[in-house]
């Protein structure tokens, strides 16, 4: 009997080390699923916090790329991506990935100093981020860098850069500087001659002369005219250029009758030349909604415009509009000599001037006419072209919605 209790014994206690053991394996089997499921959520979590990430990055309107200490890009965003299409940024050295060394400068350095780096870069057509795409021909961009300061290892930090496109602001600066110099050129050059013809009048006896003394007031006046009119002209497209443009007076008015004023305003140099203006309209009640000085303005520069680039007898000039769908479309041709290919491109900029070879005892214009045009037109949500067969035609068409948006 005592062996068999002993069996008994021995048994139970072998049974209870099963038991035990199996308990001990399903708690570890139930704690390795615990941890794997928490493995699995951390992974989860870090990679919906990285998507969530990506996607505000990739929501700025700017580039942005994160590069590690041994400036190679990490990451970047869509608006990276775009801006250097066709070119693998992840995983390349920074001064692979960019076409154009300064525009990594500024990051470099930040990585060698370690202290927040700001610069403007400004580069040709050819070396545009941009590659291909780019049209608008010198650029501008600001390199933003700095350290990420939640890295784990303070010398091998990330580095976040933020490149942004100001090559609007750097050719609106470039306009002001350029406007700024020329204005000064075109009015030192009057302003000379009239002081010059003023010392000639005052010293010598030069007054006691009648006939030179009015043909000398006679050049004086002339130039004085021209200041007023640069000067007038400058506070036109300063207007139009601030913003007032947006509150230019829109109201109704007839074509035809502003193209009436314009002419009779126009009648003595048009006779003087023995030029032929005809109207050609197929709508004499042809309404445009707009600001009639500034239609005035534009429709005056651009018919006298075409008058004294043709200085002879028997030039035609037409002036037509018609309705199309939405639009209004307005035109002013002549049949003179014309504007040269090379100049098209560029006669709407401010001082510009296409060369006629006239006469140079004749006053220039203030070259300021085409780009008051121009700006005059788009405040009113318009376009303007021009094209030009020199001897044959030249057309200004302008297209103006009917609607204001």
């Amino acid at each position: 009997m005592t062996d068999y209790y002993a069996i008994i014994a021995t048994l139970i206690v072998i049974g209870g080390f099963i038991i035990h053991a199996y308990r001990v394996k399903s708690i570890k089997r139930a704690a390795g699923n615990q941890v794997s499921d928490l493995k699995n959520k951390h992974e989860n979590d870090l990679n919906q916090a990285e998507d969530e990430r990506n996607h505000l990055l990739d929501a700025l309107g700017d580039a942005f790329i994160i590069v590690d200490s041994e400036a190679n890009i990490r990451f970047a965003n869509a608006m990276a991506r775009e801006l250097f299409s066709g070119r693998e940024l992840v995983g390349r050295k920074v001064r692979e990935a960019f076409l154009d060394p300064r525009l990594a400068e500024a990051l470099l350095q930040c990585l060698e100093t370690g202290e927040p780096v700001q610069q403007r870069v400004v580069l040709p057509q050819q070396t545009s981020p941009l590659g291909d795409l780019e049209t608008r021909g010198m650029n501008a961009w600001l390199i933003d860098a700095a350290q990420l300061t939640d890295s784990s290892s303070i010398d091998k930090r990330d580095t976040r850069v933020v490149i942004r496109d100001i090559t609007s602001e750097y050719q609106l600066e470039q306009i002001r500087k350029d406007f700024v110099a020329n204005a000064s050129h075109e009015l030192r050059t009057p302003l000379a001659i009239i002081s010059g013809y003023l010392e000639n009048l005052l010293d010598g006896g030069m007054l006691e002369d009648q006939e030179m003394s009015k043909r000398f007031l006679s050049v004086m006046q002339k130039h004085a005219e021209r200041i007023s009119r640069i000067v007038e002209e400058m506070l036109v497209i300063s207007k139009l250029e601030s913003g007032e443009s947006s509150a230019i007076k829109i109201e109704p008015f007839k074509i035809h009758s502003c193209i009436n004023d314009v002419l009779e305003r126009l009648e003595s140099v048009i006779q003087n030349q023995q030029a032929l203006v005809s109207v050609n309209m197929r709508q004499d009640n042809l309404i445009l909604n707009g600001d009639r000085f500034y239609w005035t303005q534009v429709l005056f520069n651009l018919i006298e415009n075409a008058l004294k680039q043709n200085p002879f007898k028997d030039l035609k000039i037409e002036v037509g509009a018609e309705e199309v769908d939405k639009y209004v479309r307005i035109w002013v041709s002549d049949n003179g000599v014309g504007i040269p290919s090379a100049d098209l491109p560029h006669i709407f900029r401010r001082f510009y001037r296409v060369e006629k070879h006239h006469s140079q005892m004749e006053i220039k214009g203030t070259g300021l006419g085409l780009s008051i045009v121009k700006r005059a037109i788009e405040a009113h949500q318009g376009t303007i072209t021009v094209s030009s067969t020199p001897g044959r035609e030249t057309k200004f068409l302008m297209t103006i919605p009917k609607e204001r948006v």
